[in-house]
Protein backbone atom coordinates (compact mmCIF):
# COMPACT_ATOMS: atom_id res chain seq x y z
CA UNK A 1 0.00 0.00 0.00
CA UNK A 2 1.11 3.54 -0.74
CA UNK A 3 1.19 6.31 1.87
CA UNK A 4 1.84 10.04 1.49
CA UNK A 5 3.56 11.80 4.40
CA UNK A 6 3.37 15.61 4.36
CA UNK A 7 5.75 16.79 7.09
CA UNK A 8 8.15 19.74 7.02
CA UNK A 9 10.41 18.49 9.84
CA UNK A 10 12.82 16.37 7.83
CA UNK A 11 13.96 14.24 10.75
CA UNK A 12 10.35 13.40 11.65
CA UNK A 13 9.52 12.67 8.00
CA UNK A 14 12.57 10.40 7.65
CA UNK A 15 11.67 8.60 10.90
CA UNK A 16 8.11 7.92 9.68
CA UNK A 17 9.27 6.88 6.19
CA UNK A 18 11.87 4.46 7.54
CA UNK A 19 9.43 2.84 9.95
CA UNK A 20 6.64 2.48 7.39
CA UNK A 21 8.95 1.03 4.76
CA UNK A 22 10.03 -1.60 7.30
CA UNK A 23 6.33 -2.47 7.53
CA UNK A 24 6.17 -3.03 3.73
CA UNK A 25 4.49 0.27 2.81
CA UNK A 26 5.56 2.42 -0.15
CA UNK A 27 6.05 5.97 1.15
CA UNK A 28 6.23 9.35 -0.61
CA UNK A 29 7.38 12.44 1.29
CA UNK A 30 6.41 16.09 0.78
CA UNK A 31 7.92 18.85 2.92
CA UNK A 32 5.42 21.67 2.41
CA UNK A 33 1.69 22.10 1.94
CA UNK A 34 1.70 22.97 -1.76
CA UNK A 35 3.93 20.01 -2.66
CA UNK A 36 1.79 17.68 -0.54
CA UNK A 37 -1.39 18.88 -2.20
CA UNK A 38 0.14 18.33 -5.65
CA UNK A 39 1.23 14.78 -4.74
CA UNK A 40 -2.21 13.93 -3.37
CA UNK A 41 -3.96 15.26 -6.49
CA UNK A 42 -1.72 13.49 -9.00
CA UNK A 43 -1.17 10.10 -7.30
CA UNK A 44 -3.39 7.47 -5.72
CA UNK A 45 -2.72 6.95 -2.00
CA UNK A 46 -4.22 4.55 0.50
CA UNK A 47 -3.62 6.94 3.43
CA UNK A 48 -2.34 10.51 3.78
CA UNK A 49 -0.43 11.54 6.93
CA UNK A 50 -0.70 15.33 7.07
CA UNK A 51 1.02 17.70 9.49
CA UNK A 52 -1.03 20.78 10.41
CA UNK A 53 1.86 23.26 10.71
CA UNK A 54 3.33 23.42 7.20
CA UNK A 55 5.10 26.12 5.15
CA UNK A 56 3.46 27.34 1.94
CA UNK A 57 0.01 26.10 2.87
CA UNK A 58 -1.22 24.83 6.22
CA UNK A 59 -2.30 21.24 6.67
CA UNK A 60 -5.89 22.33 7.31
CA UNK A 61 -5.92 24.34 4.07
CA UNK A 62 -4.53 21.32 2.21
CA UNK A 63 -7.13 19.06 3.82
CA UNK A 64 -9.98 21.37 2.88
CA UNK A 65 -8.77 21.58 -0.72
CA UNK A 66 -8.39 17.81 -1.07
CA UNK A 67 -11.87 17.14 0.25
CA UNK A 68 -13.35 19.75 -2.09
CA UNK A 69 -11.61 18.00 -5.00
CA UNK A 70 -13.06 14.64 -3.97
CA UNK A 71 -9.82 12.96 -2.81
CA UNK A 72 -11.07 9.93 -0.91
CA UNK A 73 -7.88 8.72 0.80
CA UNK A 74 -8.29 8.75 4.60
CA UNK A 75 -6.30 11.51 6.31
CA UNK A 76 -4.44 11.25 9.61
CA UNK A 77 -3.51 14.68 10.97
CA UNK A 78 -0.29 15.23 12.90
CA UNK A 79 -0.30 18.18 15.27
CA UNK A 80 1.97 19.68 17.90
CA UNK A 81 -1.11 21.50 19.19
CA UNK A 82 -3.12 19.77 21.86
CA UNK A 83 -6.14 22.07 21.90
CA UNK A 84 -9.64 20.70 21.43
CA UNK A 85 -10.43 23.48 18.93
CA UNK A 86 -7.66 22.44 16.52
CA UNK A 87 -8.70 18.80 16.63
CA UNK A 88 -12.37 19.60 16.14
CA UNK A 89 -11.58 21.91 13.19
CA UNK A 90 -9.54 19.19 11.51
CA UNK A 91 -12.21 16.55 12.00
CA UNK A 92 -14.91 18.92 10.76
CA UNK A 93 -12.88 19.55 7.60
CA UNK A 94 -12.83 15.84 6.84
CA UNK A 95 -9.84 14.37 8.68
CA UNK A 96 -10.37 10.76 9.76
CA UNK A 97 -8.11 10.83 12.83
CA UNK A 98 -5.37 12.86 14.49
CA UNK A 99 -2.18 12.18 16.44
CA UNK A 100 -0.46 14.65 18.76
CA UNK A 101 3.33 15.04 18.62
CA UNK A 102 5.47 13.57 20.04
CA UNK A 103 4.07 10.10 19.40
CA UNK A 104 5.24 6.50 19.56
CA UNK A 105 5.61 4.85 16.16
CA UNK A 106 3.53 1.88 17.34
CA UNK A 107 0.61 4.24 17.99
CA UNK A 108 0.96 5.69 14.48
CA UNK A 109 0.87 2.16 13.04
CA UNK A 110 -2.18 1.25 15.10
CA UNK A 111 -4.06 4.33 13.91
CA UNK A 112 -3.14 3.66 10.27
CA UNK A 113 -4.39 0.08 10.53
CA UNK A 114 -7.62 1.32 12.11
CA UNK A 115 -8.14 3.77 9.21
CA UNK A 116 -7.59 1.01 6.68
CA UNK A 117 -10.07 -1.26 8.45
CA UNK A 118 -12.68 1.50 8.25
CA UNK A 119 -12.12 1.92 4.51
CA UNK A 120 -11.63 -0.65 1.78
CA UNK A 121 -9.23 -2.80 3.78
CA UNK A 122 -11.68 -4.71 5.95
CA UNK A 123 -10.66 -8.35 5.45
CA UNK A 124 -8.34 -9.56 8.24
CA UNK A 125 -6.94 -12.42 6.11
CA UNK A 126 -6.71 -11.93 2.36
CA UNK A 127 -7.75 -15.00 0.37
CA UNK A 128 -7.91 -16.03 -3.25
CA UNK A 129 -8.42 -19.65 -4.35
CA UNK A 130 -6.12 -21.67 -2.05
CA UNK A 131 -3.79 -18.70 -1.46
CA UNK A 132 -4.00 -16.66 1.75
CA UNK A 133 -2.07 -13.83 3.37
CA UNK A 134 -2.39 -12.68 6.97
CA UNK A 135 -1.52 -8.95 7.24
CA UNK A 136 -1.00 -9.29 11.00
CA UNK A 137 1.49 -12.16 11.02
CA UNK A 138 2.77 -11.44 7.47
CA UNK A 139 2.46 -15.16 6.72
CA UNK A 140 1.44 -16.48 3.31
CA UNK A 141 0.03 -19.93 2.57
CA UNK A 142 -0.63 -21.78 -0.65
CA UNK A 143 -2.71 -24.83 0.18
CA UNK A 144 -0.98 -26.49 3.16
CA UNK A 145 2.37 -24.88 2.40
CA UNK A 146 3.57 -21.88 4.43
CA UNK A 147 5.60 -19.43 2.34
CA UNK A 148 8.28 -17.08 3.66
CA UNK A 149 8.28 -13.65 1.99
CA UNK A 150 10.69 -10.74 1.92
CA UNK A 151 9.37 -7.24 2.67
CA UNK A 152 8.87 -6.34 -1.02
CA UNK A 153 7.46 -9.77 -1.90
CA UNK A 154 4.90 -9.33 0.86
CA UNK A 155 3.95 -5.84 -0.36
CA UNK A 156 3.60 -7.07 -3.93
CA UNK A 157 1.50 -10.08 -2.98
CA UNK A 158 -0.73 -7.97 -0.74
CA UNK A 159 -1.42 -5.59 -3.62
CA UNK A 160 -2.25 -8.46 -5.98
CA UNK A 161 -4.58 -10.02 -3.40
CA UNK A 162 -6.40 -6.73 -2.87
CA UNK A 163 -6.99 -6.53 -6.62
CA UNK A 164 -7.86 -10.06 -7.81
CA UNK A 165 -8.99 -10.52 -11.43
CA UNK A 166 -7.83 -6.98 -12.22
CA UNK A 167 -5.11 -6.50 -14.84
CA UNK A 168 -2.41 -4.37 -13.20
CA UNK A 169 0.16 -2.57 -15.31
CA UNK A 170 3.80 -2.57 -14.27
CA UNK A 171 3.55 1.17 -13.65
CA UNK A 172 0.55 0.84 -11.32
CA UNK A 173 2.23 -2.01 -9.42
CA UNK A 174 5.43 0.01 -9.07
CA UNK A 175 3.54 3.06 -7.78
CA UNK A 176 1.92 1.04 -5.00
CA UNK A 177 4.82 -1.17 -3.98
CA UNK A 178 7.72 1.24 -4.49
CA UNK A 179 7.89 5.03 -3.95
CA UNK A 180 8.08 8.00 -6.32
CA UNK A 181 11.83 7.55 -6.83
CA UNK A 182 11.17 4.23 -8.59
CA UNK A 183 12.88 3.96 -11.98
CA UNK A 184 10.20 2.81 -14.42
CA UNK A 185 12.89 1.70 -16.88
CA UNK A 186 14.07 -1.15 -14.64
CA UNK A 187 12.66 -4.69 -14.69
CA UNK A 188 12.35 -4.93 -10.90
CA UNK A 189 8.58 -5.60 -11.07
CA UNK A 190 9.14 -8.58 -13.36
CA UNK A 191 11.92 -9.85 -11.09
CA UNK A 192 9.69 -9.79 -8.01
CA UNK A 193 6.77 -11.33 -9.88
CA UNK A 194 9.10 -14.20 -10.76
CA UNK A 195 10.11 -14.51 -7.10
CA UNK A 196 6.43 -14.88 -6.14
CA UNK A 197 5.78 -17.38 -8.92
CA UNK A 198 8.67 -19.55 -7.74
CA UNK A 199 7.31 -19.48 -4.21
CA UNK A 200 3.56 -19.65 -4.87
CA UNK A 201 2.93 -21.24 -8.29
CA UNK A 202 5.90 -23.44 -9.12
CA UNK A 203 4.83 -26.52 -7.12
CA UNK A 204 1.11 -26.26 -7.91
CA UNK A 205 -0.71 -27.38 -11.09
CA UNK A 206 -3.10 -24.40 -10.93
CA UNK A 207 -1.23 -21.14 -11.62
CA UNK A 208 -2.56 -17.93 -10.10
CA UNK A 209 -0.18 -15.19 -11.28
CA UNK A 210 -0.58 -14.58 -15.01
CA UNK A 211 1.17 -12.31 -17.50
CA UNK A 212 -0.90 -10.04 -19.74
CA UNK A 213 1.35 -9.35 -22.71
CA UNK A 214 2.26 -5.73 -23.20
CA UNK A 215 0.37 -4.66 -20.08
CA UNK A 216 1.33 -6.32 -16.81
CA UNK A 217 -0.01 -9.00 -14.51
CA UNK A 218 -3.24 -10.37 -13.08
CA UNK A 219 -4.05 -12.65 -10.15
CA UNK A 220 -6.71 -15.07 -11.40
CA UNK A 221 -7.60 -18.74 -11.59
CA UNK A 222 -6.94 -20.59 -14.84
Amino acid sequence: MRILVVEDEKKVAAFIKRGLEQESYAVDIAHDGKEGELYAETNEYDVIILDIMLPGKSGLEVLKGLKEKGIKAPVLLLTARDSVEDKVEGLNLGADDYLTKPFAFEELLARLRALMRRGTYTTPVLKFADLSLDPVTRKARRGDKEVELTVKEYALLEYLLRNPNRVLSRTVIAEHVWDQTFDSETNVVDVYINHLRNKLDKDFPKKLIHTVRGVGYVLKED
